[in-house]
Protein backbone atom coordinates (compact mmCIF):
# COMPACT_ATOMS: atom_id res chain seq x y z
CA UNK A 1 0.00 0.00 0.00
CA UNK A 2 2.85 2.36 0.80
CA UNK A 3 4.46 1.70 -2.57
CA UNK A 4 1.18 2.25 -4.40
CA UNK A 5 0.59 5.52 -2.56
CA UNK A 6 4.12 6.69 -3.44
CA UNK A 7 3.62 5.84 -7.11
CA UNK A 8 0.25 7.62 -7.06
CA UNK A 9 1.62 10.84 -5.56
CA UNK A 10 4.63 10.81 -7.90
CA UNK A 11 2.30 10.39 -10.91
CA UNK A 12 0.02 13.20 -9.73
CA UNK A 13 3.04 15.49 -9.15
CA UNK A 14 4.42 14.72 -12.60
CA UNK A 15 1.09 15.42 -14.33
CA UNK A 16 0.68 18.70 -12.48
CA UNK A 17 4.17 19.82 -13.45
CA UNK A 18 3.93 18.61 -17.06
CA UNK A 19 0.42 19.83 -17.90
CA UNK A 20 0.04 23.08 -15.94
CA UNK A 21 1.83 26.48 -15.96
CA UNK A 22 3.52 25.51 -12.68
CA UNK A 23 6.39 24.00 -14.68
CA UNK A 24 7.48 27.54 -15.62
CA UNK A 25 8.51 28.13 -12.00
CA UNK A 26 10.92 25.19 -12.06
CA UNK A 27 14.47 26.07 -13.20
CA UNK A 28 15.27 24.60 -16.59
CA UNK A 29 11.72 24.72 -17.97
CA UNK A 30 10.45 27.39 -20.40
CA UNK A 31 7.07 27.79 -22.02
CA UNK A 32 6.37 28.25 -25.72
CA UNK A 33 4.75 31.62 -25.00
CA UNK A 34 7.89 32.87 -23.29
CA UNK A 35 10.05 31.70 -26.18
CA UNK A 36 7.74 33.47 -28.63
CA UNK A 37 7.87 36.72 -26.64
CA UNK A 38 11.65 36.50 -26.43
CA UNK A 39 11.89 36.05 -30.21
CA UNK A 40 9.55 38.99 -30.84
CA UNK A 41 11.55 41.20 -28.48
CA UNK A 42 14.74 40.23 -30.28
CA UNK A 43 13.23 41.25 -33.64
CA UNK A 44 11.96 44.55 -32.20
CA UNK A 45 15.37 45.30 -30.69
CA UNK A 46 17.07 44.72 -34.02
CA UNK A 47 14.52 46.94 -35.79
CA UNK A 48 15.01 49.73 -33.25
CA UNK A 49 18.77 49.54 -33.71
CA UNK A 50 18.33 49.95 -37.47
CA UNK A 51 16.04 52.95 -36.92
CA UNK A 52 18.57 54.53 -34.56
CA UNK A 53 21.35 54.05 -37.12
CA UNK A 54 19.23 55.65 -39.89
CA UNK A 55 18.29 58.58 -37.61
CA UNK A 56 21.94 59.12 -36.68
CA UNK A 57 22.86 59.26 -40.37
CA UNK A 58 19.96 61.63 -41.10
CA UNK A 59 20.88 64.05 -38.28
CA UNK A 60 24.52 63.78 -39.32
CA UNK A 61 23.56 65.01 -42.79
CA UNK A 62 21.59 67.92 -41.30
CA UNK A 63 24.60 68.79 -39.11
CA UNK A 64 26.83 68.95 -42.19
CA UNK A 65 24.33 71.27 -43.86
CA UNK A 66 24.25 73.56 -40.81
CA UNK A 67 28.04 73.70 -40.50
CA UNK A 68 28.70 73.87 -44.26
CA UNK A 69 30.89 70.77 -44.11
CA UNK A 70 30.39 69.63 -47.71
CA UNK A 71 32.82 68.74 -50.42
CA UNK A 72 32.73 70.62 -53.72
CA UNK A 73 32.62 68.75 -57.01
CA UNK A 74 34.82 69.96 -59.85
CA UNK A 75 33.28 69.56 -63.32
CA UNK A 76 35.32 69.76 -66.49
CA UNK A 77 33.22 72.17 -68.50
CA UNK A 78 35.24 71.70 -71.70
CA UNK A 79 34.78 67.93 -71.69
CA UNK A 80 31.01 68.33 -71.36
CA UNK A 81 30.87 70.82 -74.24
CA UNK A 82 33.02 68.57 -76.44
CA UNK A 83 30.79 65.58 -75.71
CA UNK A 84 27.67 67.55 -76.63
CA UNK A 85 29.27 68.79 -79.84
CA UNK A 86 30.24 65.28 -80.85
CA UNK A 87 26.73 64.00 -80.24
CA UNK A 88 25.15 66.96 -82.05
CA UNK A 89 27.30 66.39 -85.14
CA UNK A 90 25.84 62.93 -85.56
CA UNK A 91 22.17 63.96 -85.73
CA UNK A 92 20.01 66.15 -87.92
CA UNK A 93 19.37 69.40 -86.05
CA UNK A 94 16.83 70.82 -88.46
CA UNK A 95 13.92 72.20 -86.35
CA UNK A 96 10.60 70.39 -86.57
CA UNK A 97 7.13 71.61 -85.70
CA UNK A 98 7.17 70.06 -82.21
CA UNK A 99 10.55 71.66 -81.51
CA UNK A 100 9.25 75.10 -82.45
CA UNK A 101 6.27 74.69 -80.14
CA UNK A 102 8.55 73.63 -77.28
CA UNK A 103 10.83 76.63 -77.85
CA UNK A 104 7.87 79.00 -77.64
CA UNK A 105 6.71 77.33 -74.42
CA UNK A 106 10.13 77.62 -72.81
CA UNK A 107 10.41 81.29 -73.80
CA UNK A 108 7.14 82.06 -72.02
CA UNK A 109 8.07 80.26 -68.79
CA UNK A 110 8.50 82.23 -65.61
CA UNK A 111 12.14 83.13 -64.99
CA UNK A 112 12.06 81.84 -61.43
CA UNK A 113 10.48 78.40 -62.00
CA UNK A 114 12.78 75.89 -60.33
CA UNK A 115 11.37 72.60 -61.62
CA UNK A 116 8.80 71.54 -64.20
CA UNK A 117 7.38 68.03 -64.44
CA UNK A 118 7.62 66.32 -67.80
CA UNK A 119 4.11 64.93 -67.43
CA UNK A 120 2.37 67.83 -65.77
CA UNK A 121 1.87 71.51 -66.46
CA UNK A 122 2.29 72.38 -62.75
CA UNK A 123 5.38 74.53 -62.10
CA UNK A 124 7.39 74.51 -58.88
CA UNK A 125 7.86 78.20 -58.00
CA UNK A 126 9.87 79.47 -55.03
CA UNK A 127 8.46 82.27 -52.88
CA UNK A 128 10.95 84.92 -51.61
CA UNK A 129 11.28 84.46 -47.83
CA UNK A 130 12.03 88.18 -47.37
CA UNK A 131 12.67 91.22 -49.54
CA UNK A 132 15.82 93.27 -49.14
CA UNK A 133 19.36 93.98 -50.27
CA UNK A 134 21.88 91.14 -50.39
CA UNK A 135 24.85 91.92 -48.14
CA UNK A 136 26.78 88.73 -48.93
CA UNK A 137 26.25 86.61 -52.03
CA UNK A 138 26.50 82.89 -52.62
CA UNK A 139 30.19 81.94 -52.80
CA UNK A 140 31.40 78.33 -52.98
CA UNK A 141 35.08 79.28 -52.65
CA UNK A 142 34.47 80.77 -49.20
CA UNK A 143 32.00 77.96 -48.38
CA UNK A 144 29.23 80.51 -48.05
CA UNK A 145 26.44 78.38 -49.49
CA UNK A 146 23.80 81.04 -48.93
CA UNK A 147 22.73 84.62 -49.45
CA UNK A 148 22.50 87.12 -46.60
CA UNK A 149 19.57 89.52 -46.97
CA UNK A 150 19.56 92.67 -44.85
CA UNK A 151 16.17 93.27 -43.23
CA UNK A 152 14.80 95.05 -40.17
CA UNK A 153 14.60 93.15 -36.91
CA UNK A 154 11.40 91.09 -36.46
CA UNK A 155 10.64 91.15 -40.20
CA UNK A 156 8.38 88.16 -40.99
CA UNK A 157 10.22 85.29 -42.68
CA UNK A 158 8.05 83.23 -45.02
CA UNK A 159 8.33 79.67 -46.32
CA UNK A 160 9.77 79.58 -49.82
CA UNK A 161 7.54 76.61 -50.78
CA UNK A 162 5.15 74.05 -49.34
CA UNK A 163 6.91 71.65 -47.02
CA UNK A 164 7.43 70.21 -43.55
CA UNK A 165 9.60 71.52 -40.70
CA UNK A 166 12.42 69.04 -40.04
CA UNK A 167 14.49 71.24 -37.69
CA UNK A 168 13.55 74.18 -35.48
CA UNK A 169 16.05 74.79 -32.69
CA UNK A 170 18.57 77.21 -31.19
CA UNK A 171 22.24 76.88 -32.15
CA UNK A 172 25.13 78.78 -30.57
CA UNK A 173 26.71 79.92 -33.85
CA UNK A 174 23.62 80.70 -35.94
CA UNK A 175 20.93 81.47 -33.33
CA UNK A 176 17.42 80.28 -34.05
CA UNK A 177 17.41 78.05 -37.13
CA UNK A 178 14.51 76.50 -39.01
CA UNK A 179 14.85 73.98 -41.86
CA UNK A 180 12.08 72.98 -44.26
CA UNK A 181 11.94 69.92 -46.47
CA UNK A 182 10.06 70.37 -49.75
CA UNK A 183 9.22 68.20 -52.73
CA UNK A 184 11.76 67.62 -55.51
CA UNK A 185 14.39 66.76 -52.81
CA UNK A 186 14.68 70.47 -51.95
CA UNK A 187 15.67 71.79 -48.50
CA UNK A 188 15.54 75.45 -47.44
CA UNK A 189 17.39 76.81 -44.38
CA UNK A 190 16.73 80.04 -42.46
CA UNK A 191 19.32 81.17 -39.87
CA UNK A 192 19.85 83.98 -37.31
CA UNK A 193 16.10 84.32 -36.62
CA UNK A 194 14.90 86.25 -33.59
CA UNK A 195 12.02 83.83 -33.00
CA UNK A 196 10.42 80.76 -34.58
CA UNK A 197 6.68 80.39 -35.14
CA UNK A 198 6.79 76.73 -36.19
CA UNK A 199 8.06 73.56 -34.55
CA UNK A 200 9.48 70.33 -35.90
CA UNK A 201 6.85 68.29 -37.73
CA UNK A 202 4.62 71.23 -38.71
CA UNK A 203 3.32 71.39 -42.28
CA UNK A 204 3.68 74.82 -43.91
CA UNK A 205 2.40 76.42 -47.10
CA UNK A 206 4.32 78.61 -49.50
CA UNK A 207 4.40 82.20 -48.20
CA UNK A 208 3.39 81.22 -44.66
CA UNK A 209 5.25 83.00 -41.84
CA UNK A 210 7.63 80.57 -40.13
CA UNK A 211 9.92 82.92 -38.16
CA UNK A 212 11.00 86.53 -37.63
CA UNK A 213 14.34 88.00 -38.69
CA UNK A 214 16.92 88.87 -36.08
CA UNK A 215 20.55 89.06 -35.07
CA UNK A 216 21.03 85.86 -33.06
CA UNK A 217 24.06 83.60 -32.95
CA UNK A 218 27.79 84.19 -32.65
CA UNK A 219 28.28 84.53 -36.43
CA UNK A 220 25.72 87.30 -36.91
CA UNK A 221 26.83 90.94 -37.18
CA UNK A 222 23.44 92.58 -37.67
CA UNK A 223 19.76 91.92 -38.37
CA UNK A 224 19.57 89.79 -41.52
CA UNK A 225 18.41 86.45 -42.93
CA UNK A 226 20.95 83.79 -43.86
CA UNK A 227 19.08 81.76 -46.50
CA UNK A 228 20.27 78.47 -48.05
CA UNK A 229 18.86 76.12 -50.69
CA UNK A 230 19.95 72.51 -51.05
CA UNK A 231 18.83 70.10 -53.76
CA UNK A 232 19.52 66.37 -53.48
CA UNK A 233 22.33 67.03 -50.98
CA UNK A 234 24.07 69.81 -52.97
CA UNK A 235 23.92 73.58 -52.37
CA UNK A 236 22.43 75.79 -55.07
CA UNK A 237 22.46 79.55 -55.56
CA UNK A 238 19.10 80.95 -54.36
CA UNK A 239 19.41 84.06 -56.59
CA UNK A 240 19.11 81.82 -59.67
CA UNK A 241 15.50 81.09 -58.71
CA UNK A 242 14.34 83.86 -56.35
CA UNK A 243 14.19 87.64 -56.75
CA UNK A 244 14.83 89.12 -53.28
CA UNK A 245 14.22 92.75 -54.30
Amino acid sequence: MGSLMAVFFISITYLIIALTPLREYIPGYSSTALKKKATELSYKTDSLQQVIIMNDRYYGSIKKVLTGDVSSVDINRDSIINAVQLEASEVDLKPIAEDSILRQKVDKEDKYNLFESATSSTNFVLFPPVSGAISESYNTKDKHYAVDIVVAKDTPIKATADGVVIFAEWTASTGYVIILEHSQDLISIYKHCSALTKVQGDLVKSGEVIATAGNTGELSTGPHLHFELWNDGYPINPTNFIDFK
